[in-house]
């Protein structure tokens, strides 16, 4: 307890000598003096001396000259907002050195985004001069931090001012530490221990669930991966680490990564709280809004990387997705989706960190050490609470699942009981409907004894048609044929005889195909009807051969039923009819009826057919005939 004491006391001297030592520096332009007694002092630049620039042509010995070093004042209405990205800025810093003290010293720049900065560092021959910034590559520096450090000459007496010309692409927030090695290192040391682990618990959540993914394939866990990836690979450009270990030799990478990882937070951020909450079903509203702003952000980022820089750093407005992620999970938890309940403290938690920084970067509110790293302490709670919301869902879900699979349970053993109170009832059932089957079995079997025995006598009766109709059959046949080898039919009887075109075919067919069917192309003998009635099909080469094919009739441009008539008057007995007499009767030309009729003769000469009958002239056209 007592070193307890002795510490906040020697910490009360300490505090009471800065404000004194400040005052002082105040009072002489911010002279720093050594003094082995504080090894750490820290000056914003509302406590500095410094000269805005708006020419952006000063150079050093413009600076040093009267005119100009009267400008350097101390302005301390100043801040980070009033910080302009078109102008140049020197700041002065003065220095009493003590060759007695026992320590090193060294000026320390905190905001590493700073795009340049040229230290005139002093020296026997006048100034010599340094490049520091994330414009320039990291291996140029004197000290591998991830900030800017720029040693002490502490060997002789006297008061040695350092100059610093500082331009930068966006708000600077100029603060310049001026402490001691043993401070550095221990501050340094500390720091990089905190962000090793707050990297690698961003690796190990990012590792965590990317094996949960590939567990059980649910696209939420791979986009929090890749949104703690972005997270962290953001955190590392804002800190100064990723220029440091990824990209040291690239200092133009600096802004377009840190842009493009901003982007891919917003991104992911959206795609995974859509998924988690399910808001496509919950919150349609809000689905569609969180695509608006996905095609919003997507739109300002290509337009940063094409055109303008500036939209590639964080703004006000980067603000409005968290909150509405932070609103939608509220919405859906009120809503009865008890999941979100850790969802909403670890976007409140983020939100209000993202809130904070934003507003430290546009200097709405002034820096300090715990708003400085608010964002990362917000996204290290909020990584902790969304895996543990994570695991909670994971567990609501088994418990949902587990009362689901014990309501099933209870259905189904009620279910049971009542199949088999059924099955009962139907066994009983089943029993009296076999016996009365059984009942019924008997006098089928007699009435199909029965059935059987006028099946047999049907079958002896149908046989004795068959026999008869086939006679009936071949006499219409022979009547038929008498009849049109009779050459004194009139055209009345012909016409009851084939009254259309169909009962021609139909003549055609039976005559041409009754015996056997003989293909014109390869002499095949099977063949399958068409779905076009009056033709066939040959079953080998697919050739297709109506009922017309190979007579007189093929191809004509007469109705077949008074073609049919027109054959039938060349080798007709009765009386003959003349030409005008056919035309009046049949409604034809003179001209087709006289072509017609002489087709005909000359198939007969051709064929050598001098006393023909009426097949000869239905069958067997002349291949030369046209």
């Amino acid at each position: 307890m007592d070193k307890f004491y002795r510490r906040a006391l020697a910490g009360i001297c300490a505090l009471i000598s800065l404000f004194s030592l400040s005052g002082i520096a105040q009072s002489s332009n911010y002279t720093f003096k050594i003094n082995d007694q504080l090894d750490e002092r820290i000056y914003a630049i509302d406590r500095l001396t410094f000269y805005e620039d708006e020419s952006n042509e000063l150079e050093l010995n413009d600076i040093l000259s009267s005119p100009i070093s009267d400008k350097l004042k101390i302005n301390s209405d100043f801040s980070k907002n009033n910080f302009s990205t078109e102008y140049t800025y020197w700041v002065k810093v003065a220095i009493q050195k003590t060759p007695q003290s026992n320590k090193q010293w060294l000026l320390e720049f905190y905001d590493q985004t700073i795009d340049q900065i040229t230290a005139y560092i002093p020296s026997e021959a006048g100034y010599k001069e340094l490049k520091l910034g994330d414009k320039v590559a990291f291996g140029d520096r004197i000290f591998p931090h991830k900030n800017f450090q720029i040693p002490v000459e502490n060997e002789t007496s006297g008061v040695d001012t350092y100059y610093f010309k500082i331009k930068s692409s966006q708000k600077a927030d100029v603060r310049i530490a001026f402490r001691s090695f043993n401070r550095f290192i221990y501050y340094a040391l500390n720091e990089y221990f905190l962000y090793g682990i707050f990297y690698g618990m961003v690796l190990i959540i990012s590792l965590y669930n990317g094996l949960i993914y590939l567990a059980i394939k649910e696209v939420k866990y791979l986009y929090y991966v890749f949104y703690l990836l972005s997270v962290g690979i953001f955190a590392a450009c804002v800190d100064g680490i990723a220029f440091q270990y990824l990209w040291p030799n690239y200092p133009e990478w600096n802004q377009p990564i840190s842009g493009l990882s901003g982007y891919l937070i917003v991104l992911f951020a959206l795609l995974f709280s859509t998924h988690f909450l399910n808001l496509r079903r919950r919150f349609p509203s809000m689905h569609r809004c969180f695509q608006l702003i996905l095609v919003a952000k997507t739109i300002l980022f290509a337009a940063g990387i094409a055109f303008f820089p500036a939209l590639l750093e964080i703004q006000i407005y980067d603000i409005l997705p968290f909150f509405l992620i932070l609103f939608s999970s509220i919405y859906v938890w009120v809503k009865g989706y008890s999941v979100a309940r850790l969802f909403v403290i670890a976007y409140g938690i983020l939100f209000l960190g993202v809130a904070l920084k934003t507003m430290v970067h546009a200097a709405i509110i002034p820096h300090s050490t715990f708003l400085y790293y608010s964002l990362h302490i917000a996204f290290l709670m909020e990584m902790l609470l969304l895996t543990l919301a994570l695991g909670d869902r994971v567990k609501i879900l088994k418990d949902n699942r587990d009362r689901a699979m014990l309501r099933s349970l209870r259905q189904a053993e009620a279910n049971a009981n009542l199949k088999e109170k059924v099955n009962r009832e139907l066994e009983q059932r089943v029993d009296e409907r076999t016996q009365e089957l059984a009942k019924k079995n008997q006098l089928l079997l007699a009435y199909n004894q029965q059935i059987l025995e006028k099946d047999e006598e049907i079958k002896r009766i149908n046989s004795i048609l068959d026999k008869d109709i086939w006679k009936l059959k071949s006499q219409i046949k022979e009547n038929l044929q008498a009849r049109i080898t009779n050459k004194r039919m009139s055209y009345e009887d012909f016409n009851k005889i084939f009254p259309d075109s169909s009962a021609c075919l139909r003549y055609l067919e039976q005559v041409k195909w009754e015996n056997s069917f003989s293909c014109k192309a390869c002499e095949h003998s099977k063949f399958s009807k068409r779905s076009k009635i009056f033709h066939r099909r040959c079953s080998r080469c697919g050739h297709i051969e109506s009922a017309t094919a190979g007579t007189i009739f093929h191809g004509i441009r007469l109705p077949i039923e008074k073609a049919f008539y027109l054959s039938y008057t060349v080798i007709a007995e009765h009386e003959k009819l003349t030409l005008e007499e056919l035309s009046q009767l049949l409604d034809l030309r003179i001209n087709a009826i006289s072509s017609f009729r002489v087709k005909v003769k000359l198939q007969l000469e051709m064929k050598g057919i001098h006393q023909p009958d009426w097949v000869d002239i239905v069958l067997e056209r002349s291949h030369e005939l046209n």
